[in-house]
């Protein structure tokens, strides 16, 4: 069995705006946590790098008032989940197969995806991967990693992230912020990771991405990537205008490779953790796309 941790239930006590019922599931000897909101058709919200399910707090109520149906896992070694303390366990591959696992459990169809940061990676792969479960995608920052030149933003981070495996949680997430935060919503993001030990995940990401077409990981990315040039589904690409490293040129070259992509669509004022920053006209933007797509 993989040896893990489990963050402590009094961690997430008060969080700011996350009174959401947990949901589990075994997998693979580990315990996985999922939001599983309202009633409806199904729109999956898939995290990123270092945050957790509480990331989509502001954007549930939006989705779930328009008559939908809000799951939001938390990926092994993130938010609730359990978390293993070996650094190989972190693979793409590995991420891939929990949330593939999470989406058969609960044998989702007709979803949408709504993918941000490393959720783009492992969400939109679930998405080409699992025919006839998902139909619409939402893509915010994020981007694939297949092995072309890495942006200097990511590669500053990546060496951060190198250095501290003890990784200071709240600064990071502070640093990417367009707009205040208050600190009790900074501690939520701290939340699940008490020490070094819970950390090996939100530590470990940045150094599995591929910046070379050799790395493990790239050849699954050009495929997702290929993927998308053949989707001709519905495809919303929402980014926030202040994201030193998935930009709007990012954004764009989203919409021009996927045939059911329509025109870029900003959330001024955001900067990378765009859910945190404007997370109700996130939530606002990606109901308008569900309902005109629908």
């Amino acid at each position: 069995m993989t040896g893990f941790v489990r963050t402590p239930e009094e961690r997430f006590v008060a969080l700011p705006g996350f009174d959401f019922a947990p949901n589990w599931l075994e997998w693979d000897g580990l315990r996985l946590h999922y939001l599983d909101e309202g009633s409806g058709p199904l729109v999956v919200l898939f995290h990123g790098e270092p945050t957790w399910s509480f990331l989509y707090r502001k954007v549930i109520p939006r989705i779930t008032a328009a008559g939908f149906r809000a799951i939001a896992p938390d990926y092994p070694g993130f938010g609730k989940s359990d978390k293993p303390t070996d650094p190989a366990f972190y693979t793409y591959d590995r991420l891939t197969a929990a949330m593939r696992a999470l989406v058969d459990h609960l044998d989702l169809r007709e979803a949408a995806a709504v993918v941000q940061d490393w959720g783009g990676p492992i969400g939109l792969r679930v998405a080409v991967e699992a025919q006839g479960r998902f139909t619409r995608l939402s893509i915010l920052n994020t981007g694939l990693f297949t092995g072309g030149r890495s942006s200097d933003a990511f590669l500053a981070w990546r060496r951060f992230a190198e250095q501290h495996p003890d990784l200071p949680i709240g600064r990071v997430v502070s640093t990417a912020a367009a707009t205040h935060w208050p600190d009790e919503v900074v501690a939520g993001y701290e939340a699940p990771f008490p020490d070094q030990d819970h950390k090996v995940g939100a530590w470990r990401l940045p150094l599995i991405v591929p910046i070379h077409a050799t790395d493990a990981g790239a050849a699954e990315m050009q495929a997702v990537a290929a993927a998308l040039g053949g989707w001709a589904r519905p495809v919303q690409v929402l980014f926030g205008d202040s994201d030193p490293m998935f930009t709007l040129r990012v954004a764009e070259q989203f919409a021009r490779s996927i045939p059911g992509a329509g025109d870029v669509e900003v959330i001024e004022g955001a900067g990378h953790f765009l859910q945190e920053d404007k997370g109700e006209e996130v939530g606002a933007s990606i109901v308008e796309f569900l309902r005109r797509s629908g």
